[in-house]
Formats: structure tokens, sequence, C-alpha cells
């Protein structure tokens, strides 16, 4: 089996490790790419958390600041992971998407003892900021960071979809599967998707793509990349 990963390289090369962990190869194609926004370091006077809906907003404060000993809420594993790696001492994982993280925050913190900050990028998916603010915290987002989007496929890729050399693609996120949806679409080769699994992370990032004819649409059973990797490899899965 050979995958297609689309997410950002900083991403893409642990999952490429962790499937090749499975015995399964993979071919990397970044459909976003990262870049800081300029400006000044985040100011934390008075907040008594940091809230992550991405690695990349981890990394990107972590540029930007020296801080690492605030709480910081993390949406998911691989979010709290990067946030450990970058010396961050006391991390807390949702494991699941932007309400299972509201829902930590409002049961682990009180809104009495301070603000909240979301590192994130400058599209955003859900509304975090809302769902706090009703439940009576103060939370404001500071965009540290931004996802460019692809313009076109590489040439490996467009020549492994040419070829059917590529059994499944993997799809984390709705904006990245609207942006596979573009390009496979403008490059007149959707029909490659005949022959090919669409692994997504969630239900929302399944209804992007489902205008598209798969072979199969897995998704997994949990918005985690363990969960995701399962449903590859056979295991618990919802589609």
């Amino acid at each position: 089996m050979r995958l297609l990963i689309t997410r950002p390289e900083e991403d893409a090369e642990p999952l490429a490790t962790a499937l090749a962990a499975r015995g399964i190869a993979s071919l990397i194609e970044p459909l976003l790419t990262v870049a800081d926004v300029e400006g000044p370091a985040p100011d934390l006077a008075g907040v008594q958390a940091l809230l992550v809906t991405s690695a990349n907003g981890v990394r990107a404060f972590a540029r930007k600041s020296d801080a690492r000993d605030l709480p910081l809420f993390a949406v998911g594993d691989a979010s709290a992971a990067a946030a450990r790696q970058l010396g961050f001492t006391s991390v807390k994982s949702a494991a699941g998407d932007v309400a299972t993280l509201a829902r930590l925050v409002t049961a682990e913190l009180n809104p009495r003892k301070g603000a909240l900050l979301h590192v994130a990028g400058s599209k955003v998916a859900g509304d975090l900021a809302g769902k706090l603010r009703r439940a009576g915290f103060a939370c404001r987002r500071q965009v540290l960071y931004e996802a460019r989007p692809a313009r076109s496929f590489g040439a490996a890729t467009r020549a492994a979809l040419d070829a059917g050399a590529v059994d499944g693609v993997l799809l984390f996120s709705p904006r990245t599967a609207s942006i596979f949806a573009r390009l496979i679409t403008d490059a007149g080769i959707a029909g490659a998707c005949r022959r090919l699994n669409a692994y997504c992370l969630s239900r929302a990032v399944a209804d992007v793509v489902s205008g598209l004819a798969w072979r199969d649409v897995v998704v997994a059973r949990a918005p985690t990349q363990e969960s995701l990797l399962d449903a590859v490899a056979g295991g618990p899965s919802a589609s």
C-alpha cells in the first residue's frame, strides 16, 4: 500500500515514519505551506492558559515567545506532543475537536482566574472563542501564522496519480480536503479517485470530498491521527 500524505512538511515527515512502522509506503505532497505572520510576541499579561488547535500554532508561538510555563490546552494528541517537545511544562490534550477542547477547558479552568489566548492561524475551523465566551471566559485569538494553499500537484504526485501508483490519500482537515478536490479537478484527473480510498479524520472532512468518485471513503472513529492510522490498517473506523 502507498498513501499520499497531504499535511504540511513538519507534520508529514513524522506521519510518514508512523506509516512506515506499519509497513505502509507514502508520498508526501504538502497542500499547505506554513509561514509566520509578522508581529510582536503575544501579550501574556492576565492570561491563565494557552489554547492551540494545531501543532503549527504551538510552533509559531514557540518561535515568538520563550514562555513555556503557562498551562497549554491542545485540541489533539499531535498538538500536545509538539508542545511537550518544545518544552511546555503543563500540557493537556482534548484528543478531539474544537467542541471537545472547549469542554475540557470549561471543566478544568475558572473564568475568574484570567483570560485565555487562542494561538491560531489566519483561517480557523469552528468557533472556539464563541463557545468559551458563552461559558463565561474572556478569550481572544491571536494569529501567528498563515497556511498558504498549494497551486498544483508536484510532478511526482501527478505522475503517481496518473500511473495508479497511489492507493489512498490522507486528509486531516476540511481545508486540505477542499484544496485536494480543487487541484485534482483542475488537473483533469479526478477520475483517478476511483482507484483511491479517501482516509478522512472526520465526517466534516469527508463531506468536503463527497463530490469525488472514490473507491471508498473511510472516516476515523475519533478525530486523532492514531485512529486514522487504525482505519488505514483496517482497524476500527466509521465509513
